[in-house]
């Protein structure tokens, strides 16, 4: 079973916390396809015989380009390898980008699972992320897409510049109303060189403090579990069986193809294991996307090492010690740290395999840089 991921990388503007790789020239759309095409051609070796089980429209914003040429890339894919009879194929979308014939067109084309960017179901927030939808768009979206797709995703910020606890509370009261299948939570990242940034160094915004963030993710973990959704991974929650398949399958360090500029690939070559990354340029990919890879590095023994521990960390699929000190030498320094976390009430032991607690996400990224390197 394999996982695909395309990177469509057009958005009608950028986002002022946003660093994705993307570009705002939508002339270029129909040759983006095009390429798209080529490279997907030029991989068929990849390909062949490999049976599709989830493919991922990520970006960017693949809402926004004409749906004609999702389906059109999707029946030629088709053509080199067999989906399965379940395939999951998601595709992140705006709000604003969807009425109901869009909709329909992306159900026909084969998309059964919709992530929606709405960050927020409030205006004030909105009007802070410059979001383009409002309130009202995002609820009646998230309603009319719960009544035609399989599996409905929700993306929310929290730690915006001057939310308080209680505009965050109305945000997932608005969730709990509408039971998507799926909640995405993230805490506002403040990546270097965005709009956001250069606004907080000026002193124009001021987000709020680690401890109310904290507070925020908490309250989310909290009522998520109440309402009946499944923790799975730091930032995600789920009602049964409506994981994100091919994040889940990434997470698992299983193979996975990325197409498209900044698209990244997980594979096995002769039992080494690959990362490879397309280039993030589209003048470079259009004008030659059979040569798409800019970075290949076949992982050392200790990479992969540092991939299971945080990723089974982060995921919660329980950290293994006893195999992990079979497979590498490092996995000796781990046990006293891992006994600190347990009486801090972060980590928990069972079975012999070790679990972050709900307040152990918390600090998911600084126990595993404790864990890894002291």
């Amino acid at each position: 079973m394999l996982t695909l991921y395309v990177h469509i990388p057009f958005c009608k503007a950028r986002c002022p916390y946003c660093d994705f790789y993307l570009v705002t020239q939508r002339e270029h759309i129909t040759a983006f396809f095009k390429a798209l095409t080529r490279e997907t051609v030029a991989r068929s070796a990849q390909l062949k015989g490999e049976t599709i089980r989830a493919i991922h429209f990520g970006g960017g914003t693949p809402s926004m380009v004409p749906v004609h040429h999702l389906a059109s890339w999707l029946n030629n894919l088709a053509g080199q390898c067999t989906f399965a009879s379940d395939i999951e194929i998601a595709l992140e979308a705006n709000p604003e980008d969807l009425d109901s014939r869009v909709m329909a067109e992306l159900h026909e084309a084969g998309i059964t699972r919709l992530s929606l960017g709405v960050q927020s179901f409030t205006d004030e927030k909105l009007r802070m992320l410059g979001r383009q939808h409002s309130e009202s768009d995002a609820q009646r979206v998230t309603m009319a897409a719960m009544q035609r797709f399989h599996s409905v995703s929700v993306d929310l910020i929290c730690g915006v510049p001057n939310e308080t606890h209680s505009l965050w509370v109305a945000d997932l009261q608005t969730v709990w109303s509408l039971a998507p299948h799926h909640l995405s939570v993230y805490m506002l990242s403040v990546e270097p060189k965005t709009m956001l940034h250069k606004k907080i160094v000026r002193g124009l915004f001021a987000i709020p403090d680690d401890g109310v963030q904290a507070s925020f993710y908490e309250t989310a973990i909290q009522q998520a579990l109440a309402h009946g959704y499944s923790h799975y991974e730091i930032s995600n929650f789920c009602l049964p069986d409506h994981h994100s398949r091919y994040n889940l399958a990434s997470w698992k360090r299983e193979v996975y193809l990325g197409f498209g500029p900044s698209a990244h690939s997980f594979f096995l070559d002769q039992g080494r294991e690959i990362r490879e990354a397309n280039v993030s340029s589209l003048s470079r990919y259009l004008a030659s996307p059979e040569d798409a890879v800019a970075l290949r590095e076949e992982l050392t023994v200790e990479e992969r090492f540092t991939e299971q521990v945080f990723l089974s960390l982060r995921i919660n699929s329980g950290l293994d010690v006893e195999f992990l000190r079979k497979e590498n030498k490092l996995g000796y320094a781990l046990s006293a740290h891992l006994e600190q976390f347990i009486e801090k009430g972060w980590m928990v032991q069972h079975k012999g395999l070790f679990y972050l607690t709900d307040k152990g996400f918390l600090f998911a990224d600084y126990i595993t840089e404790v864990l890894l390197f002291g």
